[in-house]
């Protein structure tokens, strides 16, 4: 098996905010992440397809195919979106990274033709990433 690593990056606002909660609440758990206005970062997605390359093109994917669909799935829906508002696939839930990256999992894995998806890898900032397996991604 060989696994394919496709990077992009995005830009993206958004505000952690559980309306159960009480403000002082939402203010001690999430800190300046429940900031009103919101916040952003700078994102950086990694998307890890693996399978048998082709005897005749020598590729898992069409990587082109990948970028496309990266651009189509994940750029169009997120760059420069305030995530809670602008994508309805957040609406319901606080778009941590870690949910951010159980979505991205869910668009892309009908999307994915030939190969497997095996990892999306969202960092949201030098020293934070979340690592999606599929696992999990409801």
């Amino acid at each position: 098996m060989v696994y394919v690593t496709r990077k992009i990056e995005f830009s993206a606002a958004h505000r952690y905010h559980n309306p159960a909660f009480s403000a002082e609440e939402n203010r001690r758990i999430f800190g300046k992440c429940n900031n009103p206005n919101g916040h952003g970062h700078n994102y950086v997605l990694e998307v890890t397809v693996g399978g048998e390359t082709d005897p005749v093109t020598g590729m898992v994917l069409d990587l082109k195919e990948l970028k496309d669909i990266l651009e189509r799935e994940i750029m169009n829906r997120m760059d420069h979106r305030f995530l809670n508002y602008e994508v309805p696939e957040l609406a319901d839930q606080i778009p941590t990274c870690e949910n951010i990256a159980a979505l991205i999992w869910r668009l892309l894995t009908p999307k994915i033709k030939k190969g497997r998806l095996t990892r999306v890898r969202l960092w949201e900032s030098s020293d934070l990433y979340v690592d999606c397996y599929g696992d999990g991604a409801k």
